[in-house]
């Protein structure tokens, strides 16, 4: 599933603006253009799967009351943040529909065994030779 894929529910997010830091000059201390998102997942309809790896990727964003809180500053103006913001938000619940593969653990096969024994016998065998050299 792709970032742009994502339908995300109106009645799920709630915003509000407060004052940014960063760039901005003067306009930063006068206007509230930080944003911060706040998502219900449980209104989301994700699939348990999924809502569980999202709280994982989340990690310390989602609240105790299970609100996953994203807060977007980068940009000088409310509407980029906003759009910054969802599209984070966007991109999270992407990588949350993505089901890792299992790992198959493998064995090495009988021929690649005894490859290995032989390989050990030869250079124990080029080792045994060496030693000190005895003067008569």
């Amino acid at each position: 599933m792709k970032p742009e894929d994502v339908v995300i529910p109106e009645d799920a997010l709630s915003e509000s603006f407060l004052a940014a830091t960063g760039p901005g000059g003067q306009n930063v201390n006068k206007v509230a253009t930080a944003v911060q998102l706040r998502v219900d997942l449980f209104r989301l309809g994700l699939h348990p799967d999924a809502y569980e790896r999202l709280k994982r990727i989340a990690g310390s964003k989602v609240t105790g009351a299970g609100e996953l809180l994203i807060t977007a500053r980068k940009y000088r103006t409310q509407d980029a943040n906003r759009q910054d913001a969802r599209r984070r938000l966007a991109e999270m619940i992407a990588a949350a529909h993505i089901v890792q593969a299992k790992r198959k653990p493998t064995r090495p096969s009988r021929a690649a065994k005894a490859q290995r024994v032989d390989k050990k016998k030869q250079r124990s065998a080029v080792k045994q030779t060496r030693g000190k050299v005895q003067f008569d």
